[in-house]
């Protein structure tokens, strides 16, 4: 027969514990009733949160010095990897190098030394056209011109040993193509296009008053529209608030102010191909390390208010016997609640509902 126990409340939150009656000590073989283990384990809280999946950053693509006809463009979702073209003018492929400062000058033998000269020079190395060159330098020496020409002759394009201004863009990392504003035959833009790097993140408006809980370097889970987890850091924290009017429930003329978080992917294989797509993310809100616990279903509700489990023994004979265990009861996540009590010690059984 089951029986009404009691009812357990933890904040909002009413938990009705349905319990069997208490089995007597017998000495048959009856079957040994439903059990679970006491663990030591870590608990863990923690607080969703709702987020959008895309591509990180936006930079802007701009046209070459002087325009031209635009003669080729990518396509919007393509992506554009070191050494392949961005987009050409007047039949002149454009480039992609790895950087993070523009080209400004014409860079050939003769030119002073400087970091631009030593981003050409990484650049060229990891294209494959001077694998011995020395990324550490500033100089634009004859080597580099050799290998600027072998890169132009790859190109297809006229062998100067230099490069100038918008002959080349200079982006942080591989591109990938969010909107083209140039139209193929015409005559190109300012900015040609926008785009963002391949790295997928998360971004999550998270009310000010929750700032608490994102902390950079944090893991976090994120919740795909496919119904998979997959976990993440928390990468940075944006400290100007947006804000935004209540629903029209709240019918106080209240603002709700939030914090741009920013979440990488630890696989971000996981995430596909889809981009602007709904997930939902869950930060640690509280963590209470190495305590004993046990399913929250265990607990029986005591008349004068406490809280007990009932610890089952098996003996050798196959006979069991169970006693009662009054429980100081601790922190709730995830189904358990941490408990304390005389003798209770991980590996105890203790009788929980028949499912």
């Amino acid at each position: 027969m089951l029986v009404v126990a009691g009812v357990l409340v933890v904040g909002a939150v009413a938990f009705v514990v349905l319990r069997p009656d208490r089995p007597a000590a017998v000495a048959g073989a009856r079957p040994v009733p439903p059990t679970a283990e006491v663990v030591r384990t870590d608990l863990v809280q923690s607080t969703r949160a709702e987020g959008r999946l895309g591509f990180d950053g936006s930079v802007p693509v701009p046209a070459a010095p002087g325009s031209g006809i635009a003669t080729w463009l990518p396509a919007p979702g393509a992506v554009v990897r070191l050494g392949e073209r961005v987009y050409a003018v007047d039949n002149r492929p454009v480039p992609l190098l790895h950087g993070d400062t523009p080209l400004w000058r014409e860079l050939a033998e003769g030119v002073d030394d400087g970091p631009d000269v030593r981003l050409l020079r990484a650049n060229l190395r990891a294209l494959g056209v001077a694998r011995n060159l020395n990324a550490d330098s500033d100089h634009f020496s004859a080597a580099v011109g050799d290998a600027v020409a072998l890169w132009q002759e790859r190109l297809g394009l006229a062998e100067t040993r230099k490069i100038r201004p918008g002959e080349v863009v200079v982006a942080p990392s591989d591109l990938r193509v969010v909107e083209v504003r140039a139209t193929l035959g015409g005559a190109l833009p300012a900015v040609v296009a926008t785009a963002s790097s391949t790295a997928r993140v998360v971004t999550v408006d998270l009310a000010v008053a929750q700032q608490g809980l994102a902390v950079v370097g944090a893991a976090v889970r994120v919740l795909l529209p496919t119904g998979e987890t997959t976990p993440g850091k928390v990468a940075s924290i944006g400290t100007v608030a947006t804000s935004a009017p209540r629903e029209p429930a709240a019918g106080d003329g209240a603002v709700a102010a939030t914090l741009p978080v920013r979440i990488t992917l630890d696989r971000p294989e996981a995430a596909g191909t889809l981009d602007g797509a709904p997930v939902s993310v869950e930060f640690t809100s509280d963590t209470h390390r190495d305590v004993l616990a046990v399913p929250l279903v265990a607990l029986l509700a005591m008349p004068s208010g406490d809280y007990a489990v009932d610890v089952v023994e098996t003996r050798p004979d196959g006979a069991w016997d169970s006693r009662r265990v009054v429980v100081r009861l601790g922190f709730f996540a995830t189904g358990q609640v941490e408990v304390e009590a005389p003798g209770l010690s991980a590996g105890t059984r203790v009788q929980v509902p028949a499912r």
